[in-house]
């Protein structure tokens, strides 16, 4: 039998993350590959959870998602952006964030269309774009010399519109770099897509984990862009309950339209009593996000010295749960090599940024560690890389 796999699809196989983690699990390896935290959100919000299931909201609810959990995000984004949804046709309920963006793209790109990415991007993005039958178009984001932090230049992004470029999708805080996108880098985007009438697609699932007192500017708050503006974001980061899989589009009646009649074959809807436990969470919940962010800026402090300490060059990581490192420092040059070897070696598993990035050559010494562990795994890991001499990589 040939091949079943459609062509466009047979590129992606076991994605990284699997790996590394079939890698950690099977060394005994501390895993800093995956970003998820080991340990749960708020007690209120998993008793409500389960409060909701046994008081039998089990069945479908919905199609666009529950009425509480709409009102919740049309709130939150009026109270702390000012931009004003109506729950009813501007807030759309989806299966994660993840699920967000596959409608999106289904629904938003003709075969042929273009999307400018920056790289290096969450692997989700090249697969569904890949899967709609568009075109991906690459900016690479690169570390500034003066200060480690990743920007883009804006020459090469305004040189990657072309005649068939149909929208710009922007990741901030960004994952994996840990950028956070500036209000100016945000006007260059917001420029650009005025310009040329293109699409801004924007992921903003670590829109409260932004670091050191820096804003998280949603796009669609820019002039002239929030009729063209479709974001998504879920309660997976905002309450450290990524497993939950509940997210949000967000944006124009006329886009959020077009992502709810394909996601409606697609998942359809997503569980009911999550849903009312994340929307009473949204609401009530603000002095848990703060005092998670504050803990997770504490564990980027604490894993980015112990990273420097054991001879990694560390980048500037402004909000995620992520650091970027470099091994040149340590004599490599090959982070899959690197990634693959540290399980066996050091006990430690990380993820190879280059695995991100359309143009490998630009991510092939960085490697990318999640802090967002308990402070006990994240110093057992440092220990563990302390005493890690690379022999056989």
């Amino acid at each position: 039998m040939e091949e079943p796999l459609i062509e466009r699809m047979r590129v992606y196989g076991e994605t990284i993350f699997a790996e590394m983690t079939r890698l950690a699990v099977e060394t005994g390896s501390v895993n800093l590959g995956q970003g998820f935290p080991d340990t749960d959100g708020p007690r209120s919000l998993l008793e409500a959870a389960s409060g909701h299931i046994l008081k039998g909201v089990n069945q479908y609810p919905p199609g666009p998602g529950r009425p509480e959990l709409r009102e919740a995000v049309s709130r939150y984004r009026a109270r702390h952006y000012g931009i004003e949804l109506d729950p009813e046709t501007e807030v759309y309920i989806t299966v994660g964030a993840t699920a967000g963006i596959a409608a999106s793209m289904l629904a938003l790109l003709e075969r042929g269309d273009e999307v400018i990415v920056f790289e290096p991007m969450y692997d989700s993005y090249a697969a569904m774009i890949t899967l709609a039958g568009g075109v991906r178009r690459s900016v690479t984001l690169r570390p500034e010399p003066e200060t480690g932090r990743f920007t883009f230049d804006r020459g090469e992004l305004r040189a990657a519109v072309g005649p068939r470029t149909r929208m710009i999708l922007v990741n901030s805080p960004h994952n994996p770099t840990g950028t956070v996108f500036t209000a100016e880098e945000l006007e260059e985007i917001a420029e650009v897509c005025r310009e040329h009438d293109l699409i801004a697609f924007t992921d903003e699932v670590y829109e409260f984990l932004a670091f050191d007192g820096r804003p998280h500017v949603p796009l669609a708050s820019l002039p002239g862009m929030r009729e063209r503006t479709v974001s998504v974001s879920s309660v997976g980061k905002m309450f450290a309950v990524t497993g939950w899989k509940t997210g949000w589009v967000m944006g124009p009646e006329s886009l959020v339209n077009a992502v709810r009649t394909v996601n409606q074959f697609l998942t359809f809807s997503a569980n009911g009593a999550l849903q009312l436990a994340a929307a009473e969470a949204i609401d009530r919940q603000w002095d848990w996000i703060v005092a998670q962010r504050q803990a997770l800026q504490g564990k980027r402090d604490r894993l980015a010295e112990g990273l420097a300490g054991t001879g990694f060059d560390v980048n500037v990581c402004e909000g995620t749960y992520f650091l970027m490192a470099d091994i040149r420092p340590l004599g490599y040059t090959d982070g899959v090599e690197v990634a693959r070897a540290l399980p066996k070696e050091a006990g430690v598993a990380a993820v190879p940024a280059q695995v991100f990035y359309d143009h490998e050559e630009e991510g092939a010494h960085l490697l990318r560690f999640a802090f967002c562990k308990r402070d006990e795994v994240l110093d057992e890991a440092v220990s563990r890389l302390t005493g890690w001499h690379g022999r056989g990589v």
